[in-house]
């Protein structure tokens, strides 16, 4: 199995997790050594789209692609919250839908930005190392803190009220679209859930459907990074946790959209094609290892 980064399209009903034991199979197939292998971002069992699986080295890229805008396309019940924010959650509050599209408009208006949001307590958040949705499962009661989030942009795509509405958002890591549903039902009064929930795009990469995935590695891995080219001697130097000048920086190939929070500068480092380290600046004028990747990907 070559390290890297693999797209794949998670379909309703299956887990997030089943698609790496599916990954860990090929693996186990193809050879006696079994390389690292994660997820980048879960997707909730109802929901279906893109998922990112990281092999190797380079399942540590994984908090960087926590910080890549994610679009995703989401179907809005009205009239019903449920406690799980989906179809299969039991009904906590109750209420005639919305006739009118305007308070729509400005209820999501209000959601724009960074804002404090709270998890649904069926969700991958962890509660003291375990993922709360398991503490629900096993009936204990779970109140999780409000997180900071950013929602870059919402539009509504239609509207079939009082019944459902149909809704494109683009947000960073770590935006749950199943409490907007809900903080939207609760700002207009009369409940709301998430029906279906598909995320198209995580960054420079989009869902490939029933067709086959890509594979990227090198300098394609971090295309929304600063690249830096090293030498041996510039390797040796990092390894033995020396630093750099920072040298000649290309631009990043992929870009954000306009407004989008930028990550934190880091440069991806490259050594004869393969991405070597992941660079930050500690010190004015020079570049320290941030992320080292071994013999590289």
């Amino acid at each position: 199995m070559i390290p890297g980064l693999q797209t794949a399209h998670k379909p309703v009903g299956a887990s997030s997790h089943s698609l790496v034991l599916a990954l860990r199979e090929q693996a186990a197939a193809s050879g006696p050594r079994i390389p690292a292998l994660c997820h980048g971002g879960t997707l909730d069992p109802f929901a279906e789209g893109l998922l990112l699986l990281l092999s190797g080295p380079a399942t540590k890229l994984f908090p960087l692609f926590h910080e890549l805008p994610k679009r995703y396309l989401a179907e809005v019940v009205w009239g019903m919250e449920t406690d799980t924010g989906n179809p299969f959650g039991v009904p906590v509050l109750r209420g005639s839908g919305p006739l009118d599209p305007e308070p729509l408009e400005r209820a999501l208006a209000a959601q724009l930005g960074w804002q404090e949001q709270v998890p649904p307590a069926t969700s991958a958040k962890k509660v003291r190392g375990e993922p709360a949705y398991r503490r629900v499962m096993r009936g204990e009661q779970v109140e999780l803190p409000a997180s900071r989030v950013f929602l870059h942009s919402a539009r509504w795509l239609e509207h079939q009220l009082p019944s459902h509405s149909r809704l494109e958002i683009t947000c960073r890591g770590g935006y749950y679209v199943r409490s907007l549903a809900r903080d939207l039902g609760r700002a207009i009064g009369c409940g709301a859930h998430l029906r279906s929930l598909s995320r198209s795009h995580i960054g420079p990469w989009e869902d490939p459907g029933a067709g086959p995935g890509v594979h990227v590695s090198g300098a394609a891995l971090l295309p929304f990074l600063r690249t830096r080219r090293l030498d041996d001697q510039e390797v040796g130097a990092l390894r033995a946790g020396q630093t750099i000048p920072p040298g000649t920086l290309l631009s990043p190939v992929w870009k954000l959209p306009t407004g989008f929070p930028p990550p934190v500068p880091r440069v991806a480092a490259l050594h004869q094609g393969r991405l070597r380290f992941v660079l930050e600046e500690r010190e004015p004028g020079r570049l320290a290892v941030d992320l080292e990747l071994g013999r590289g990907i």
